[in-house]
């Protein structure tokens, strides 16, 4: 019988997404979550984990291992390389204008997500907030009504676990739940789906979120710092408020801060991403039902209100996206899939710059995350990369050098 592991495996070889899917997957409570070097990590009590009795419920819901994306996808006729099976792709937004303007882009999965509930569609939806103990961490729940859906609303440029959310889930009552989430989210709820029935008979749709890399908890920290901002006194933060890209909020007593997004965001984006993010190849959230994301290219680069993209990937949810519009609560356009990858320059290096360092990786036999995705090539030029991509990662794990960031960074013309 082939031995499989639990989750230290993930640990050990650093392909850990901190996505805490893994604490639900587990029927003896033998994982727990804690935060180290900025991340959320699980950790393993020997004394109760059954590995060694057969069970690998966590490793089998691990993202972090890898995910069939194109196994595990919608059937549809509409494929493509960098976005996956998809049925449409449309451009549009809340037609609640304080929604769209203070919601990441044009506040869509919040007004969905409002929607859904108060048709009484859904019974509540898996989403992240910040910590009401505290504003620079993340925390997952269930929201259950349209207050909730505005608490959680906008970009979280930090790690999400979602631990918390799963556990509720696992002890709800029947009901039909929405999970919202990065693409590792998905791909681990995804997986767990597949092996705990409890879990799948109450999750009737995943809405995935655009992503080109997650962030630690230092990232905010750092920019706390350099900007002489007191972390105690923080009662308000976001990442992505006032407008369509927007930009950092900061409120508390004496404090009133604002910094358009890429003009604090893009300077640091290599510094504080964990080492699992260069291993992903999934941006467009392909095993979502609907994704969603920014469409800062084109005609849209305008737009200073909020505007988003959609991917809708089967015709249930392609239906209720147009059942939407006829009751006025979004504006939908159909938009050509071109212009949506065009939007998207992080979804081309991930499909080849960290395919290709899957490749290499594995080529002087360093474990990596599985994809049904190949690529049978790597350059120098790529070696180079992640190497200087890993440089960054250390700077950013040790705040004894942050001294040197400020050299290092990049600059942004802000556009």
């Amino acid at each position: 019988m082939t031995f499989i592991p639990n989750i230290d495996y993930t640990l050990k070889h650093d392909i850990c997404t901190g996505c805490g899917i893994c604490i639900g997957a587990c029927s003896f409570g033998a994982i727990s979550m804690i935060v180290k070097q900025g991340r959320f990590l699980p950790q393993v009590d020997v004394r109760k984990c059954r590995n060694s009795k057969g069970c690998h419920r966590c490793y089998d819901a691990c993202p972090g291992v890898g995910v069939d994306l194109v196994g595990l996808s919608n059937n549809n006729i509409n494929k493509d390389d960098l976005i996956g099976s998809f049925h449409s792709c449309y451009v549009g937004n809340s037609t609640d204008q304080n929604l769209r303007y203070h919601a990441a882009s044009g506040g869509m999965v919040s007004q969905l997500l409002i929607w859904l509930l108060e048709n009484r569609m859904i019974d509540g939806a898996l989403v992240s907030r910040f910590d009401k103990s505290n504003p620079l961490k993340v925390k997952s729940f269930i929201a259950r009504s349209k207050e909730d859906i505005l608490l959680s609303k906008s970009s979280k440029y930090a790690p999400v676990s979602f631990h918390d959310a799963v556990k509720e889930l696992r002890s709800a009552q029947k009901g039909k739940y929405v999970v919202v989430g990065l693409p590792c989210h998905i791909h681990g709820f995804r997986k767990l789906e597949k092996i705990d029935k409890n879990i799948s008979s109450k999750v009737v749709a995943h809405f995935a979120l655009y992503c080109s890399a997650s962030r630690t908890f230092n990232f905010t920290e750092y920019l706390m710092n350099e900007r002489h901002i007191d972390i105690d006194k923080i009662d308000f933060l976001a990442y992505r408020d006032n407008g369509c890209l927007g930009g950092i909020v900061v409120k508390g007593p004496g404090v009133d801060f604002y910094e358009d997004y890429q003009s604090y965001s893009h300077p640091l984006r290599s510094i504080f991403i964990p080492r699992r993010c260069l291993l992903c190849i999934d941006h467009f959230g392909e095993l979502g039902d609907l994704s969603f994301g920014d469409i800062h290219v084109g005609p849209y680069l305008s737009d200073k209100v909020g505007v988003n993209s959609i991917i809708s990937r089967n015709q249930e949810w392609d239906s209720l996206l147009n059942q939407a519009v006829e009751d006025g609560v979004i504006s939908l356009k159909v938009e050509n899939v071109d212009r949506i990858k065009d939007s998207q320059p992080s979804a081309k290096m991930k499909k080849g710059r960290n395919a290709r360092f899957i490749f290499l990786l594995n080529r002087i036999k360093m474990v990596t995350p599985v994809y049904d995705y190949k690529i049978n090539k790597v350059t120098f030029l790529d070696i180079v990369k992640y190497a200087m991509n890993r440089l960054m990662q250390f700077i950013g794990r040790h705040r004894k050098i942050w001294f040197v960031i400020p050299l290092i960074k990049s600059k942004v013309v802000i556009k």
